[in-house]
């Protein structure tokens, strides 16, 4: 297994953690921490803190999905052995041509009368 494969996978799961905490929070400050009775005054073990804990971890997991995309850059082309054509220098390909316009006066039969 490659190191950009190892990297795409991380990737996948790191995206798919983001999206899961981003969807548990609320934008109007409810969220997670509203559903376990933390919407007034009232907090009971530690859910005051859960809003804090899910803006960090976004923050976290953001910085890890950026940091893990420009890693798997760098190992993309450091695999070794790049196939392909468009990339290859040595070989010069050459478009082909079209055959010469004609106008209508020339394609006209000039037949004497």
């Amino acid at each position: 297994m490659s190191a950009f494969s190892i990297f795409l996978i991380l990737i996948v799961i790191v995206a798919f953690l983001l999206v899961v905490v981003i969807m548990v929070q609320n934008p109007k400050g409810g969220g997670l921490s509203s559903s376990f009775g933390g919407g007034g005054t009232q907090q009971m073990g530690g859910v005051k803190k859960t809003g804090d804990f899910l803006d960090k971890s976004t923050w976290f997991l953001a910085t890890a999905l950026i940091v893990l995309i420009l890693a798997s850059n760098v190992t993309i082309n450091s695999g070794g052995n790049i196939e392909s054509k468009a990339l290859d220098t040595n070989e010069t390909t050459e478009m082909p041509t079209l055959p010469a316009a004609t106008t209508d006066s020339e394609t006209s039969d000039s037949t004497p009368e």
